[in-house]
């Protein structure tokens, strides 16, 4: 009897993730998602795209539409039912020939020209100032104007009628208290040069904050050393200011007084609230005139066409006023 042949065999050789591998079909690689680099120049015109549109909603879009009124005959029937007829430059002509146009026009003028005078030099007198001022005085300073400048307008206008009341206001009774009799139980607002003063102070208040705090802003980039020099010279205030400061500035200086040309020319809600272009038209400015053509008369392609002229008039000034100072600088 044989017996069995226990004695055991090769051992099966382990099948190893390679071998798999390598005796494994390899798959196709799927194919790269290939993404399309966007252009740096899409980019920046992508960035700059919601500024442009609220641009063109805001302002392309009104303009061009008080620029069409202006030219159709459009009143209160076309306003309700619509299809106003072509009328050329009828309202433009119609507007041009009213002596009382050239009259606000001229206003609007003095008023405008009144104003940024005051509130250049009342700016630039306290940006100035807060150069010489410690830390702490500084900052006092510079937090009421903050706050003076970040007042709403009708709040703020609000508080010069009280001011200027004519029974209860504070100016009255201290002009009274003062020895000026005259000026009790005074009403401003009746009279054309009073109410017009009363509105001049209420812009001034309004913008010198914030030329100051802008002129202030700039002072702090010119060197030290520009006025210890001219100290150390012995040139005066006058003379570093007109020698040093003014030119190093002027750039600063031209873009804040356009702002404020543009600011105070196209003045309204101040007007409007305090006197409405009254008394008997002394305040009535081209916004204000514009306006009452077109709420009072419901003409309004009439106040389409003095609104489109005040920013004729408005763009002629700055570009005269830009053109003189290119000039100047070219000489320099």
């Amino acid at each position: 009897m044989t017996r069995p042949d226990t004695r055991p065999g090769p051992a099966a050789r382990p099948v190893t993730t390679a071998a798999a591998s390598a005796s494994a079909p390899t798959p196709a690689p799927a194919p790269a998602i290939r993404r399309r680099a966007v252009p740096d120049a899409l980019w920046s015109y992508l960035l700059i795209a919601p500024t442009a549109l609220g641009i063109v909603f805001l302002l392309a879009y009104p303009l061009a539409r008080n620029l069409l009124i202006s030219l159709q005959h459009y009143g209160m029937a076309e306003l309700i039912g619509g299809g106003a007829d072509f009328a050329g430059l009828e309202n433009y002509r119609q507007i041009l020939s009213d002596a009382e146009f050239w009259q606000v026009t001229r206003r609007t003028l003095w008023w405008t020209a009144t104003n940024v005078v005051l509130i250049m030099v009342i700016g630039t007198a306290v940006a100035l100032m807060l150069q010489r001022l410690g830390r702490r005085m500084r900052t006092l300073v510079l937090s009421g104007l903050v706050l003076a400048w970040a007042s709403p307008v009708i709040a703020t206008t609000t508080v010069f009628q009280w001011l200027f009341s004519s029974r209860l206001g504070v100016v009255n009774w201290l002009l009274v208290r003062l020895g000026f009799d005259s000026f009790q139980d005074y009403s401003w607002l009746a009279h054309g040069p009073a109410a017009f003063t009363v509105l001049v102070l209420l812009v001034v208040w309004q913008s010198v904050p914030f030329v100051a705090i802008t002129l202030h802003s700039a002072l702090t980039t010119v060197p030290t050393e520009l006025f210890e020099s001219a100290r150390l010279d012995g040139a005066g205030g006058w003379r570093t200011f007109r020698s040093i400061t003014l030119p190093l500035l002027r750039p600063i200086f031209g873009l804040v007084l356009s702002l404020e040309v543009i600011w105070v020319f196209r003045c309204f809600a101040q007007i409007w609230a305090v006197t409405r272009g009254g008394p008997g038209g002394a305040t009535t400015t081209l916004p204000v005139y514009a306006y009452q053509v077109a709420q009072s008369l419901h003409r309004y392609d009439l106040g389409a066409a003095a609104a489109t002229l005040t920013v004729l008039i408005l763009i002629a000034a700055l570009i005269l006023y830009f053109r003189q100072m290119y000039r100047q600088e070219a000489e320099l």
